[in-house]
């Protein structure tokens, strides 16, 4: 009896010790620095990725209980139409927006890497729609694509050309609300490359210039390969932003006109408040996940075939 009472009383003084050990190390100040943010993760993100895959199972019309009814959303969103239009729509918005915005991020990062006087204002200027509202960037170019009253048609009409109904024409909304959201969102990746271009060795072009390289060689053999981990970068978050795109579509064209502009977004944000359709809406939500994830592992996959200087 006494040796069994000797036995837990050296256990229990082992673990208080290990306990005492613990709390003083590095690894527990580690997890209590981390631990806001886990459990940011897991409140933000885990829990209503979760719900919103049971919530993608029900048919829940907000006002009545939610009922189990297994992939029957899955399966209505193979035989609706409108969802694949949609799909349609916010593929052709990515692959209009994505390579407009890096390209033209791109030369301006390479036309404003110079320390010259008064560079900084233009920086600065290309940076300012980053910080300025969506709805309010939104409604500014709404206006200036007005079809009677718009800047751009008085500046078109200026010049003899008769404008035509930007927003109200199937086959010019899009292209209108790609072009407003790449001037949007182009500063942030202007400044993401600027920050890589200055970090790229001026040996690099001593040397290619001394073996006769020209501008264009020197930016497609030197400049090129040293910013890849940041075109690679700037990629990932500019599909992935142009997946969710929102505010626009929905001040500018409202999904119309007919469903030339509808996303998956603006779809399941219609789905979910204005028919109260939350099981539905979420497995759309759930199908867009999806797809950014694919589209993310893709590019994580290659990108050792075309990203060089990767720590």
């Amino acid at each position: 009896m006494e040796t069994n009472i000797q036995t837990e009383k050296k256990l229990y003084l082992r673990k208080n010790k290990n306990r005492r050990k613990f709390i003083g190390s590095e690894s527990f100040y580690g997890y209590l620095f981390t631990s806001p943010m886990m459990l940011g993760f897991l409140l933000v993100m885990l829990f209503p990725l979760i719900y919103s895959i049971y919530m993608s199972l029900t048919d829940w019309k907000l006002l009545n209980d939610p009922n189990f009814i297994g992939t029957e959303n899955y399966q209505r969103l193979v035989n609706d139409p409108d969802f694949l239009v949609v799909l349609k729509n916010t593929l052709i918005f990515s692959g209009g927006l994505v390579p407009i915005n890096i390209i033209l991020a791109l030369l301006l990062a390479l036309l404003l890497q110079r320390n010259l006087k008064g560079i900084g204002l233009f920086r600065t200027t290309i940076f300012i729609p980053v910080m300025t509202s969506i709805v309010v960037w939104s409604i500014i170019w709404k206006y200036m694509f007005g079809t009677d009253e718009g800047f751009i048609n008085q500046l078109l009409g200026w010049l003899g050309i008769e404008g035509p109904a930007w927003l109200y024409d199937p086959k010019l909304a899009m292209g209108a609300v790609i072009f407003v959201s790449a001037l949007k969102n182009v500063g942030l990746n202007m400044v993401l490359f600027l920050a890589a271009l200055q970090q790229v060795d001026k040996n690099l072009y001593e040397a290619s210039y001394l073996d006769g390289a020209n501008k264009w060689k020197q930016f497609q053999h030197v400049t090129l390969p040293m910013i890849t981990p940041t075109v690679f970068l700037t990629l990932i978050l500019t599909i992935i932003g142009s997946m969710k795109v929102f505010g626009q579509i929905y001040v500018m064209t409202n999904g119309g006109p007919g469903n030339s502009t509808k996303v998956l977004v603006y779809y399941i944000w219609e789905n979910a408040f204005k028919l109260f359709d939350f099981g539905y809406a979420s497995a759309i939500a759930i199908v867009l996940f999806v797809i950014i994830l694919v589209f993310t592992l893709i590019q994580w996959g290659v990108r050792k075939r075309w990203v060089f200087h990767e720590e």
